[in-house]
């Protein structure tokens, strides 16, 4: 029996959804990822900010593995933000689990993951890179066999409607390094 595992950039999705002019539904993504690929368990990876914790909640009864990384304060652009770069954990995550699963799923258009992914379809392990938006890494061009977009089932993931997210400013934001 295939066990599927999806590894999601939490900050290159919202990021890249959000640049088309609409945003996700991190509940209804959950479940289309269950129905469609039969994702057993979904890792997201996303910087801790404790005023957030509305959030994480909800991204964890929504059914996500949530995967903290601490922020600091930085810039990006010249305006001040918070930073919280999870590469390096997405990674970690998915080589520490790589015996629990027979496909994996990396959800990001970031090419610093191209080793992973690389490492993955070379060993038969990768079953789908989904990128938020067209505008991928060229690097990924090699694993465009495996490449779907996220705006082709825009429809089922969709937010519709705020559900349990606190108000403001979109709290998934955490500028990258």
């Amino acid at each position: 029996m295939n066990k599927i595992y999806a590894f999601i950039d939490s900050q290159n999705l919202n990021l890249g959804v959000g640049s088309m002019g609409w945003q996700l539904d991190f509940a209804r993504f959950r479940k289309y990822l269950t129905e469609k690929y039969h994702v057993s368990k979904a890792f997201l990876f996303i910087g801790f900010i404790p005023d957030n914790q509305s959030l994480y909640t909800y991204l964890q009864d929504s059914g996500y593995i949530v995967v903290f990384k601490p922020t600091i304060q930085g810039k990006k652009k010249g305006l001040p933000g918070t930073k919280g770069n999870i590469d390096a954990e997405l990674v970690m995550y998915t080589m520490i689990e790589y015996p629990n699963y027979t496909k994996a799923i990396i959800i990001s258009g970031d090419g610093d993951f191209y080793c992973l992914i690389d490492h993955l379809a070379t060993n038969g392990k990768l079953l789908k890179v989904i990128a938020p938006n067209r505008k991928y890494s060229s690097l990924l061009r090699k694993f465009s066999s495996s490449i779907t977009m996220v705006e082709l089932f825009k429809d089922k993931v969709k937010r519709l409607k705020k559900r349990g997210i606190p108000s403001g400013r979109d709290p998934l934001v955490v500028l990258s390094s």
